[in-house]
């Protein structure tokens, strides 16, 4: 999981270390099916809404292919699903990140110890050398991109080169939180995959799973009703302060793009002061809207290119204010700014 916010979130274990997959058994046989295929594709990306398991999914089949090399192997063709066993060598190396011929590209902090915005291309650029290099006793060499939304034009370009012409025995797993996000010059180099939102039955029983807590205890129970099938989301709305600011948020957005001015004073002052949890439950609510924004919205290009820069402008912003300690409030009515004018017309 990603972005822990809380003593109880910290507890979860990230992707690489998750060996239970809720509720993708149609897309996970997808990526089966394909490995035990004559011709698997070099790249997939892996579609659906943030946090709902799709970066999961990418360390399991990552585990599947290295732990079982040989696609006609007779353990291949019987399996089930793609679970490995998490004592087996090649689980526990990708979760201690020591295993060679797994690359993973995501974001990380800057000199400062601020998340980057993006993933840096320097990172990016990485693939080269490593696509290029010998691989180990298996032959496979796996790159997992988390997120190909994240991604810049100078990122997107470095991973084309690898694309356009894929080394053999090479799979790259590309996690993408909104395909309207993402170049078609990108996506017409990748078999899609779609992950749709979890039931909210689904995200209870992973929730419960990650922190060791009954599926049915009431706090899991209201944090997954409200999560829109995101376990990530799940794990923020357990605090309760978060479940409220949530909901100040998502009536806002909803009244789009009429302006609540009022409200949007009220939800300034909820999120002010130091603590980074409200601003990055305020950030992560308009995100969540904007993705779901962007793949229900018709085919109008402009709309779409107004939505896709409201997003880039808004989450560059929040960084700055995150980073430079400004104050909160603003940030509140620049966004709904931006948002009334993507939305409006």
């Amino acid at each position: 999981m990603s972005a822990d916010q809380s003593d109880d979130i910290d507890e979860a274990a990230p992707p690489r270390a998750t060996s239970a997959l809720f509720g993708h058994a149609e897309a996970e046989a997808a990526l089966l099916a394909a490995y035990r295929s004559a011709h698997i594709p070099h790249a997939f990306l892996l579609v659906g809404p943030k946090g709902i398991g799709k970066a999961t999914l990418a360390y399991r089949m990552a585990r599947f292919v290295l732990a079982h090399p040989d696609p006609s192997a007779a353990e291949v063709r019987q399996a089930r699903s793609l679970a490995v066993d998490a004592e087996h060598p090649v689980a526990r190396r990708i979760a201690a990140q020591a295993q060679g011929d797994l690359l993973v590209l995501e974001r990380t902090p800057n000199e400062k110890g601020v998340m980057r915005q993006q993933i840096a291309v320097e990172d990016v650029r990485r693939t080269v050398s490593f696509f290029g290099s010998t691989a180990g006793e298996g032959g496979w060499r796996i790159a997992i991109v988390d997120a190909a939304d994240e991604l810049n034009r100078s990122g997107i370009n470095a991973l084309l080169k690898i694309l356009e012409e894929p080394p053999r025995r090479a799979l790259l797993l590309l996690v993408c939180h909104s395909l309207a996000r993402v170049p078609a010059t990108l996506r017409s180099r990748c078999r899609i995959v779609t992950l749709r939102p979890l039931a909210a039955s689904e995200v209870a029983a992973a929730l419960g799973a990650a922190l060791d807590l009954p599926p049915v205890d009431p706090k899991v129970v209201a944090a997954a009703a409200a999560a829109e099938g995101s376990v990530d989301r799940a794990m923020t709305f357990l605090d309760e302060d978060a479940l409220e600011l949530h909901d100040r948020a998502r009536d806002l957005l909803e009244k789009l793009p009429a302006l609540d001015t009022g409200a949007m004073h009220a939800l300034g002052e909820a999120i002010a002061g130091s603590n980074p949890q409200p601003l990055s439950a305020f950030v992560d609510t308009v995100n969540s809207w904007l993705a779901r924004r962007l793949d229900r919205e018709p085919r109008d290009l402009g709309r779409l290119a107004r939505l896709a820069e409201a997003w880039q402008r808004i989450n560059k912003t929040a960084s700055e204010t995150e980073i430079y300690n400004l104050e909160r409030k603003p940030l509140v009515f620049r966004v709904f700014a931006l948002l009334a004018e993507a939305t409006s017309g």
